[in-house]
């Protein structure tokens, strides 16, 4: 009987290398990239896509255009030609950076007419496990027992995943909010597209989930210097899975609402009333940054209601 053939996708280098060196059979292709930030067209990999994307890369991480050839789109071209695999498996973790990479993979398999069967290993906890750890930091016979259990992915699964690529590059975050209460077979989906909505600058204070819970580490630990800050932001970040380049900016953004001395970081005045709530911040804030295809800071997310209000 013939062997069938397996292509596995991933979302970073060290799981790829990972796969391989474990003998799991099947050829792998990495996914080099961040759409979670930044903008975003519908049409993976076309000439508007690819423009944005090189323009934003290079503005805000100094990624060339040549590095974003040789890492991202060399990949692209491997992946528009593989409708001779049997089985497409797909290795990304449970969080947002993962899973807007993973939408957007799908949304172009689609577009160049591979249709499946698809499959999924997300960072799940596995009976005996105490904690959910990102695939890459699995154990050899873990990360085996993650690809023996993998998630075979619906037609429902594939259409919602394109649906709501769709919608995160549009111009109304608001239609993902009908999302969030679907089911499907990506068990992190909801709990990432809530992350998502969190993003948008927050109706009383003008600041983001993300950047209001840095605001909290600095006023509840006792924190050392710029470097001590990145390594408990990264750790308590809840759903978001940002690399420590997205979140150096996110600490620069914020210089502004705390103070730095010879022994420790402390929130000033403006930091301590942007965690009570008790100025708005917006206008301070206020840039051109982009979510897919929306501006952050033209909606408000309010905590109570968890909606979007239009600006």
């Amino acid at each position: 009987m013939e062997e069938k053939k397996i292509l596995h996708i991933t979302n970073g280098d060290d799981l790829s290398e990972q796969i391989t060196n474990l003998s799991i059979p099947g050829d792998v292709i990495t996914w080099r990239e961040m759409l979670c930030e930044g903008p975003t067209t519908f049409d993976v990999g076309d000439e508007d896509f690819v423009l944005r994307r090189k323009t934003f890369l290079l503005e805000k991480y100094n990624i060339s255009e040549e590095q974003y050839q040789e890492e991202f789109l060399s990949e692209l071209v491997k992946l528009a030609a593989i409708n001779n695999y049997d089985e497409i498996v797909l290795w990304f973790e449970f969080d947002l950076f993962s899973h807007m990479n993973m939408l957007a993979l799908i949304s172009f398999l689609l577009q160049n007419k591979k249709n499946g069967p698809f499959s999924l290993v997300c960072s799940r906890k596995l009976k005996g496990e105490a904690e959910m750890t990102a695939l890459s930091q699995l154990s050899d016979k873990n990360l085996n027992e993650h690809y023996k259990y993998r998630i075979p992915l619906e037609k429902a699964d594939i259409q919602t995943a394109q649906l709501i690529w769709e919608l995160y590059c549009s111009k109304n975050p608001k239609r993902l909010m009908s999302e969030i209460k679907k089911t499907t077979n990506f068990e992190y989906l909801s709990s990432s597209i809530r992350a998502h909505i969190e993003r948008f600058p927050n109706i009383n204070t003008g600041l983001n989930s993300l950047e209001i819970n840095v605001l909290k580490l600095i006023e509840e630990h006792d924190i050392k210097s710029q470097h001590h800050l990145l390594g408990y932001a990264l750790q308590y970040q809840g759903y978001y899975g940002y690399v420590d380049v997205q979140m150096q900016r996110i600490l620069e953004k914020l210089n502004p609402f705390y103070e730095t001395s010879a022994e420790k970081l402390k929130l000033n005045e403006d930091g301590l009333k942007a965690l009570k709530g008790t100025k708005n911040y917006y206008q301070n804030l206020k840039d051109d940054e982009c979510y897919g295809g929306v501006r952050k800071y033209d909606f408000l997310y309010d905590p109570v209601s968890h909606d979007l209000l239009k600006l």
